[in-house]
């Protein structure tokens, strides 16, 4: 396993890849594991130079390998989530609902929580039922201006 640091307006982002796939993406330096070895490898650094161009809104979809590691549930919500287009929002209940487990909008939520690679799936695009911005691992401040700048200018005000 590689990682890499990026330094962005939104602060210094980390990213880690193992054979070839994103694994993991982190705000702070918490949780990074103490065994991987700092270097650049290609497609961290198309993954670095891709959330580069999506946070300069010059990207709508990533194109780099994922990995990400969890339970077979876990990664039906993820799928979930990567389906959101760009610039829009939905609820945990219609995740829980696209993955056939209608009564599942808490699972969701935790699964959502657990995402090991936020902004390139996008779990800032689920929100409350009721429209409400509900966590977010990078802060609700930063889900705001991810929102923000997929063109969703309501939540500038939140």
């Amino acid at each position: 396993m590689f990682i890499f640091f990026y330094e962005f307006d939104i602060g210094k982002i980390c990213i880690a890849e193992d054979s070839g796939r994103i694994t993991n993406l982190y705000f702070t330096n918490r949780g990074i594991p103490q065994d991987i070895q700092i270097y650049e490898t290609p497609i961290l650094k198309e993954a670095g130079q891709q959330l580069k161009m999506y946070l300069e809104g010059e990207l709508e979809k990533f194109t780099v390998p994922f990995k990400p590691n969890g339970t077979t549930f876990m990664k039906q919500v993820w799928s979930s989530l990567c389906e959101i287009p760009y610039g829009r929002t939905v609820s945990y209940k219609d995740v829980a609902i696209n993955i056939g487990k209608p009564t599942a909008a808490r699972a969701v939520g935790l699964a959502n929580n657990r995402n090991p690679i936020p902004i390139f799936i996008p779990c800032h695009r689920v929100i409350g039922a009721d429209g409400s911005l509900v966590g977010y691992r990078g802060g609700i401040d930063l889900k705001k201006k991810l929102l923000c700048l997929e063109s969703m200018k309501e939540y500038a005000d939140i």
